[in-house]
């Protein structure tokens, strides 16, 4: 047993459907061409053309309408720059204050190169008086060895005169010594050793004996006296 199967019914109404298009669109393409007799190849482009432009209304977006006439237009970036603000103006006072200041400044400034200049002054002074004190002290050291090199001279001639009378007999010394003036004398007895000193001063005249040893303690003092050293 063979089975029908019904057709759609849906199909031969699609296929009218698109037939009667198709007729329609054959019918305006045949009156553009009696009406303007264009070439093939221009009906083609007029209908690729229609067909394009349709799709490009589709994707087109509106462009930003234009700024208003008398309206000078605005960039984008300057409505976010800041504005700038010139410096505060400066009072009466201020003016004042700020001349004040200056001239303090050109005071202090001219104080402090008098200071620098006496410095310099002082500084040349100083070492004027460093070099001059420099050469009393080698001055001082010459005068303190032509001394020295003088008391050596002065003691070697009397240790010759002390070693004369010691070698001499103590009656025949004091005889000398009883007619010595004081500042020969002195110094010969002092530089004496102690033994020959009191044999000869035994000898001597009791009274130029006591004259003597009174000079000699004196003579001695001082002598101690001028060879201590400061502030013993």
């Amino acid at each position: 047993m063979t089975l029908k199967i019904p057709a759609p019914r849906l199909l031969p109404a699609t296929i009218l459907t698109l037939a009667a298009v198709l007729l329609l669109k054959c019918g305006v393409l045949v009156q553009a061409a009696i009406t303007h007799r264009p070439r093939p190849d221009s009906l083609i482009v007029a209908v690729a053309w229609a067909a394009g432009s349709d799709a490009s209304k589709e994707h087109t977006k509106p462009a930003a309408p234009p700024p208003p006439k008398g309206e000078p237009e605005v960039p984008a970036q300057s409505a976010a720059e800041p504005v700038k603000e010139g410096p505060p103006p400066v009072s009466a006072s201020e003016k004042s204050l700020l001349q004040d200041l200056r001239q303090r400044r050109q005071q202090l400034d001219a104080r402090a190169d008098a200071v620098a200049t006496r410095e310099s002054l002082l500084l040349a002074t100083e070492q004027k008086l460093a070099g001059r004190v420099s050469e009393l002290q080698s001055l001082q050291k010459r005068l303190e060895g032509i001394d020295s090199a003088q008391k050596q001279k002065e003691d070697a001639g009397w240790q010759g005169l002390v070693k004369l009378y010691e070698a001499m007999k103590p009656k025949d010394a004091a005889t000398i010594f009883n007619e010595l003036s004081m500042p020969v004398l002195l110094p010969v007895l002092d530089r004496m050793k102690e033994a020959k000193a009191a044999s000869v001063m035994a000898a001597m005249n009791p009274d130029k004996a006591r004259e003597v040893t009174a000079e000699l303690a004196q003579f001695r003092t001082g002598r101690d006296a001028r060879t201590a050293p400061p502030g013993g």
